[in-house]
């Protein structure tokens, strides 16, 4: 993997990592630092690069690229252990591999779900998300839900972890905005609470298994402990896309989120963005603004559908030869 991204972050998770080892430029078996190779502790702070594809993605074309950082579905594993090992180790150099899991909503295409809970609906099943389909509120602080999520070998993250997956990337994890406008004032500390248990859970049995939540990034504020235990967080929308695709987001969201999000950065944390913009000129803002402030950035399309490589944004490159504009 390359070394050149946002050095703050860089500098930092080396620091981090010197305090804890006896041996300064090497990591805990005598492998360099900054490098993965197969069998090494899992390296998160070289991630200089990342796709985010969870329709139609081809294990074996991603393969080929020389992205760091992979976010596909559990669908794409086919239920296979051997698909995600070989997309780790694969031509186009080791790659970090996440697995991306939905733990604010249920969805009715995932293996978990059944399909007479919709005359027999659990107590945890809540309404249906208007804007989403497929996809349903959950009551994500009850037993029910969470025991689908993980403790038990067929469970949605023990079955992840079986297939050789890095980590996980949490979506709807902002889903506590809609019950705490629903008044239910314990909404944020339960979803802390919920993560950092299945966390817990997860590297007892995987050390180092990473976790990024996806949004909802002022939990780590609130919350000093959420920010420690996680590995990094992914935002969307941070420069293009909110609300909509191929336009500027506002500028004072962009700028509150920032200065959260550079606290993530200072506490030796993994930041992925992801913008949703065609526009050449506001692809190559994203990726310069990212970069700023010690971020990974990705600028694709909002289906999400599609394995994109921005040109000029190559990651065989180093992000010193990426195709940004003049300062």
């Amino acid at each position: 993997m390359k070394n050149g991204v946002g050095g703050l972050l860089v500098f930092l998770g080396a620091v981090l990592w010197l305090a804890a080892c006896a041996a300064p430029g090497l990591t805990s078996d005598g492998a360099a630092f900054g490098t993965l190779t197969p069998g090494s502790p899992l390296d998160w702070s070289s991630v200089d690069s990342f796709v985010y594809q969870l329709q139609h993605a081809r294990p074996e074309r991603i393969g080929e690229t020389g992205f760091d950082l992979v976010v596909v579905s559990i669908g794409t594993a086919g239920n296979s252990p051997d698909v995600i090992p070989a997309l780790k180790h694969s031509s186009g150099g080791e790659k970090l591999v996440l697995c991306y899991m939905s733990i604010g909503q249920a969805e009715n295409y995932r293996e978990y779900w059944q399909s007479e809970w919709s005359q027999n609906t659990p107590g945890w099943l809540d309404q249906p998300d208007a804007d989403w389909a497929g996809d349903y509120w959950v009551r994500y602080w009850e037993p029910g839900w969470q025991e689908i999520i993980y403790g038990s070998p067929d469970s949605y993250l023990d079955q992840i972890m079986a297939l050789g997956f890095d980590g996980v990337y949490l979506d709807r994890v902002d889903a506590y905005w809609y019950y705490q406008d629903q008044g239910r004032e314990t909404a944020a500390r339960e979803m802390v609470d919920f993560i950092l248990d299945f966390t817990a859970y997860a590297r007892q049995k995987a050390p180092g298994f990473g976790v990024f939540p996806q949004n909802a990034e002022e939990l780590g504020r609130l919350y000093p402990e959420f920010m420690e235990a996680m590995t990094g967080i992914g935002v969307e929308d941070l420069y293009y896309g909110y609300p909509r695709a191929h336009e500027p987001s506002p500028a004072d969201w962009t700028a509150e989120r920032e200065e959260i999000l550079d606290q993530w950065v200072a506490a030796g944390k993994l930041v992925l963005t992801i913008d949703y913009s065609g526009k050449p000129a506001q692809i190559a803002d994203a990726y310069q603004r990212a970069l700023a402030h010690g971020y990974v950035p990705y600028v694709t399309d909002r289906s999400l559908g599609r394995l994109r490589i921005n040109p000029g944004f190559e990651p065989e490159k180093d992000p010193s030869e990426w195709d940004l504009p003049p300062q």
